[in-house]
């Protein structure tokens, strides 16, 4: 038996093993911010090919590298094309500076540094594996460098009422997680299901409601797994009805996020690139009144869609039996029996801050500050549901940083003018299709959200990329930015043809976490249905629901 030696310190472990078993590496629990160890640095947003094809026949060796190295020469080449473009700007803005007009912004020095940090920032976004939030921090700082972008206006960003409200919400969402009530009310809700549809529908409508509770898809994500773990084990032997429902939970949980403002971090930075720009913005009533119409129906949708792509006619028509001892066997609480002290707390929690929330206009309390205090409320000693610590530890400080940075990015943009300027090149070609401009550029705008995430998996950065564009064009071509910006963001929840596509799709994808969930393929299967559903019903919103709702699309 040979001894393996450590390419890290050129020594011998103390107990040799055989090479086809090699150490395992310890788990990184640091903030990443570096690719991991053996992957390269470029082309994140395409998984790598498998070992092994189905037959168990290995892929030759070239197979392996080809894309990758095609890949790595398609980044390098953007990127060159981006510094070129920065660098022809540049010089011409010095050589011969073009003064704003009423028709777009002018061409200045500090319009072409913000446009190329910017087109850089979205390179690093699509081509690389370097973590969003530092890319965003890494574009901040280029801007301060350059002069463009204020120091003081950079660390105001990190006290916006946007930050706080989302420290609030996720403190709170510890209290009504760890309490165990998100589990009982599931587990109450699917035990009544006793078909396939009726549990696929059930499950969906307690996932939608998920989004008012934890603001992050990743965390309900997380939250979800324990109720399909119990789920999956009552059908044990319904081997297609477990991969459909694998298939629903992450898919469900992407589409609902559209119906609170706090479903997703991507909203709170369309939110917030609304108001830099000027405009009013969404309450959490108004993003509600008009986004859990869309993520009711698309929900549902989808699970028919999954039900239909997935179970066979005798499956569907199968009979079901889930009682709540399915759940108890799994349940980290109890999920029968009375309410505990910190339930009845967790539940009258996340009732009072829902109904301040909702009826901001009669008491103009900040829904900044209603967070707080429910987050308050929510580790207090006697009316808590949880402890500061443990609530602390749940918020995605990443998130927080990464939507500092943006919200800076964007005010660079808008107050050097590069965001008129762009708007003004890029409508150009588009200045003599008169109204039909204006629906070309939705439908545009809905087809790129929806593909952006084969090559930018953060939702976050999506809309940091995506939305100042959106914005910057729409007012051009006759269109609302809120309208624009609004389909922009709920046509980016689909997110389902790859497992690195979305957290919540990676999650249940992991064999380690779902066991017996789907494949790789069968994400595709999905999105080839799902991806032009979506693409019709967000068209359809913005051209004519919305409208009717009070959210006009032309101006």
């Amino acid at each position: 038996m040979s001894t393996l030696i450590d390419s890290r310190t050129g020594l011998a472990p103390t107990t040799p093993r055989a090479p086809e078993e090699p150490a395992e590496r310890p788990a990184r629990v640091r903030f990443a911010t570096l690719p991991p160890a053996g992957k390269p640095l470029l082309s994140r947003a395409t998984p790598e090919w498998p070992q092994r094809r189905r037959g168990g026949s290995a892929r030759p060796s070239g197979a392996i590298g080809r894309p990758t190295r095609m890949r790595r020469i398609v980044a390098f080449a953007a990127l060159a094309a981006v510094l070129a473009a920065g660098a022809a700007m540049t010089m011409s803005a010095i050589a011969a500076p073009v003064p704003a007009t009423d028709a777009g912004g002018g061409l200045t020095v500090p319009v072409a540094i913000t446009v190329t940090v910017f087109l850089l920032a979205v390179w690093a976004w699509t081509a690389t594996r370097l973590d969003d939030t530092l890319v965003a921090l890494l574009a901040a700082i280029a801007l301060i460098a350059a002069g463009v972008l204020p120091v003081d206006t950079f660390f105001a960003s990190l006290g916006d009422p946007t930050i706080w409200l989302l420290i609030g919400a996720f403190v709170i969402a510890a209290g009504v997680t760890s309490s165990g009530l998100a589990m009982r009310g599931a587990a109450h809700l699917l035990r009544g299901a006793r078909s396939p549809r009726a549990l696929f529908h059930l499950t969906t409508v307690a996932l939608t409601l998920t989004a008012f509770a934890v603001p992050a898809t990743s965390g309900r994500a997380a939250l979800a797994i324990p109720v399909f773990t119990a789920v999956a084990a009552a059908l044990a032997g319904r081997d297609k009805l477990v991969k459909a429902l694998a298939l629903l939970f992450p898919t469900v949980i992407l589409l609902s996020a559209a119906a609170s403002l706090l479903g997703a971090g991507a909203h709170i930075i369309t939110n917030q690139l609304l108001v830099a720009a000027g405009g009013e913005g969404f309450t959490f009533l108004s993003w509600l009144w008009f986004g859990l119409p869309v993520a009711v129906i698309s929900s549902h949708l989808a699970c028919e869609i999954i039900l239909w792509r997935f179970t066979d006619r005798r499956e569907r028509a199968g009979r079901l039996r889930i009682g709540l001892a399915d759940f108890e066997r799994t349940a980290p609480t109890s999920v029968t029996g009375p309410l505990s002290t910190d339930e009845w707390r967790a539940a009258a929690l996340l009732a009072g801050v829902i109904v301040l929330w909702s009826t901001e206009p009669l008491h103009q309390l900040s829904p900044a500050l209603v967070a707080l205090l429910g987050a308050v409320a929510a580790v207090s000693p006697v009316i808590g549901c949880t402890r500061l610590p443990a609530a602390v530890a749940k918020v995605p400080w990443g998130l927080l940083l990464f939507l500092a940075a943006t919200l800076a990015l964007a005010s660079a943009l808008t107050e050097t003018g590069a965001a008129a300027w762009l708007s003004g090149s890029a409508l150009a070609p588009l200045a003599g299709l008169g109204d039909g401009g204006g629906v070309a550029f939705i439908l545009v705008v809905i087809g790129l959200s929806i593909a952006a995430h084969l090559l930018i998996p953060s939702r976050s950065a999506r809309s940091a990329a995506v939305i100042p564009v959106v914005i910057a064009l729409a007012p051009g071509l006759g269109v609302e930015p809120m309208a624009a910006a609004f389909a922009s963001t709920v046509a980016a929840g689909f997110c389902h043809t790859l497992p690195s596509s979305a957290k919540p799709v990676a999650m249940f994808a992991d064999p380690a976490v779902v066991p017996g969930g789907f494949a790789p393929n069968d994400l595709r299967r999905l999105s080839v249905l799902l991806a032009p559903a979506m693409f019709t019903l967000v068209a359809v919103f913005a051209f004519w629901i919305w409208p009717a709702m009070g959210m006009p699309l032309m101006r």
